[in-house]
């Protein structure tokens, strides 16, 4: 029952509304000032995962203990972070998507819930487990995206819904998990589903009733994906036409793909998003059914009014039957807020072949009085931009086992591909590295102001992969390729890194025997924590890398570290439930190598390490 005291602790923290501020989510913004909060996926605007508390440190962290635990009664993988402002948590889970408020001035007392109906099948059509990855606030309001392809309005502080506004259709396979970002008087959300030939967007809701503002589609006309004049201005040369000399010709064994020479390039092309989708297709005008899916965690500039994001990989994953640079999946994008008109967006993997979904976080860092954008993607290689204009700063293979490319030409932004590396219909292309889980999966590096350094989660696996023949059928799956994964060169599955984000260069390198797939914090004290498949919660020394403290959880890990402050002390915290592509596998109980899109065979060790199904557990720490 809600008592009058939790009605006025609650309203106390989201009655922050400041009427001289112009933007909806005033109350965010106020609060985003206080480091004792955690108001936004990660942390910040910037998605930099960086918190400037400093009580946990270098000389007291291994007297971490358990300060409190709190079971979400969902026994699957749980990704995100909670959302913490004043002294009120908002705490999600897998699906069904059920959101906890919970007051950490009364021992965690549960004020509300919200335990949304949705229907189970949905959960069949959901890419690589049936997660979600947090929560938005703002405006007095908490915001969901619901796997089934509602995004959900709730009141803070009673958790009555205030609207709702549908998405996705689970029904042609789109759905959603990602965690709703709120930027001044939007509330920015998704799409999932290139592995059902889903046609994927970036969308804007007004935070105020739900009414759509902006969409902006990762492939079609320059109309539809909002790309209009002034767009790459700066960096003409990513709006080519074809990049490779053969690419418009199909793929064949140790296809050719060597660059075009810049002066032969097509560039400042328009309408780019149709006319890089060549026939033969599997279906007609094939980037109606392109994927692109999006589902990231998107940063903010408010000194120019841009947003951030990663775009995922193209539909169907056999090459062979979608010609050309498939633009614009496979891209990183800056868009104005207000209008989703683009000013600048660059493709990296052009014509992929790997399924290098492209959605990982962009994360924004000041270096010299200039602002930069930092990805690190899926292919394998690291990106810096200049935030403004787009240009290339920089381009780097993350490891030395990454083989499908030998590098990036700076001014274009086209890899140079592996002939030995390419794939095609029925060719079985063995040794390929990266695995399509990439060099790092979808979970966020950290950024450390203090340091100057990017911390990053890493993959380290290796596959083989045959593209087949796959007609699509609308809501029915269409991935149209069969692999297998396994531990990289290094006889390791993962690893966790640091990088200097102006070179991207190895600065320190731990390895891991599963892929790292816990989301990276870094603190003002100059630590940085993590959690690992194998079910352990750790805190390294930004500097050096060495461990200082781990502590093993009840699941393997795939959600982000996030620290809080309340009442003097500080909090670490981490979700664990393992899920993903490896806790898909293991969850479900499959066993062939090539289920679960290989995870299953690539992972088979990890249930020596966790029980099935994952335990769904909020874990906290203090001194």
């Amino acid at each position: 029952m809600l008592t009058k005291k939790h009605v006025l602790g609650v309203a106390a923290c989201v009655a922050m509304a400041l009427p001289m501020l112009a933007s909806a989510a005033a109350d965010q913004e106020a609060a985003m000032k206080d480091s004792n909060n955690w108001l936004h996926p990660r942390g910040q605007h910037d998605n930099q995962g960086y918190s400037k508390l400093s009580q946990v440190n270098k000389a007291n962290v291994k007297k971490l203990k358990m300060a409190w635990s709190f079971s979400t009664g969902v026994n699957r993988g749980h990704e995100g972070s909670p959302v913490v402002v004043g002294n009120m948590m908002y705490v999600h889970t897998a699906f069904p998507n059920n959101v906890y408020a919970l007051d950490l001035n009364d021992n965690q007392k549960i004020v509300w819930t919200y335990f949304p109906k949705q229907d189970p099948s949905v959960q069949a059509v959901l890419c690589c487990d049936n997660v979600s990855r947090g929560l938005g606030f703002g405006d007095g309001k908490i915001f969901l995206q619901q796997n089934d392809g509602n995004l959900v309005a709730l009141d803070a502080k009673t958790g009555a819904k205030v609207w709702s506004s549908l998405n996705t259709d689970p029904k042609v396979g789109a759905t959603n998990t990602n965690a709703p970002h709120v930027i001044k008087d939007k509330v920015l959300t998704g799409c999932s589903g290139a592995e059902f030939g889903v046609r994927c967007f970036i969308a804007a809701y007004n935070i105020k009733d739900g009414s759509l503002a902006w969409k902006a589609y990762s492939t079609g006309p320059d109309a539809e994906t909002l790309i209009g004049e002034g767009f790459n201005k700066d960096t003409p040369e990513y709006s080519a036409l074809s990049v490779y000399q053969d690419v418009n010709g199909g793929n064949k064994i140790g296809g050719s793909f060597k660059p075009l020479p810049h002066d032969q390039l097509k560039i400042g092309e328009k309408e780019l998003g149709t006319r890089t989708w060549l026939k033969p297709q599997a279906v007609k005008d094939g980037w109606q059914h392109g994927g692109g899916s999006v589902w990231g965690w998107f940063p903010y500039d408010a000194r120019t009014n841009l947003m951030y994001y990663g775009i995922g990989n193209p539909s169907v994953w056999n090459p062979d039957v979608r010609p050309g640079d498939n633009k614009w999946s496979m891209s990183v994008f800056a868009r104005d807020v207000d209008t989703g008109m683009a000013r600048w967006g660059m493709q990296m993997t052009p014509h992929d072949e790997w399924d290098y979904d492209g959605v990982n976080e962009v994360i924004l860092f000041d270096k010299a009085g200039k602002t930069y954008a930092w990805h690190h993607d899926r292919n394998g290689f690291a990106y810096t931009w200049n935030a403004h204009t787009g240009k290339l700063v920089a381009a780097e293979k993350v490891h030395p086992f990454v083989n499908w490319a030998t590098g990036v030409d700076l001014k274009t932004g086209v890899p140079n591909k592996t002939a030995n590396a390419s794939t095609h219909q029925d060719y079985n292309a063995k040794g390929i590295c990266p695995a399509a889980l990439g060099t790092k999966d979808q979970q966020p590096a950290a950024y450390s102001p203090r340091t100057g350094l990017m911390y990053s989660p890493l993959n380290h696996v290796c596959m083989t992969y045959e593209p087949v023949e796959s007609k699509y059928v609308a809501g029915q799956p269409w991935v149209g390729a069969t692999l297998t994964m396994f531990p990289g060169p290094d006889g390791v599955m993962g690893g966790f890194a640091a990088y200097d984000p102006m070179t991207n260069k190895k600065v320190w390198y731990n390895k891991e025997k599963f892929s790292a797939w816990g989301g990276a914090l870094t603190t003002a004290s100059n630590l940085v924590f993590y959690g690992t498949l194998d079910r352990w919660f750790k805190a390294l020394d930004a500097n050096s890398g060495k461990e200082l403290w781990k502590f093993q959880v009840g699941s393997g890990v795939i959600g982000n570290a996030f620290t809080y402050g309340n009442k003097g002390k500080q909090y670490v915290g981490v979700l664990s439930g393992i899920g993903g592509w490896a806790g898909v596998a293991m969850n479900l109980g499959l066993t062939t190598p090539t289920d679960a899109l290989g995870a299953a065979g690539g992972y088979a060790e990890l249930v020596k390490y966790n029980a099935a199904p994952g335990g769904g557990a909020l874990n906290v720490f203090s001194l």
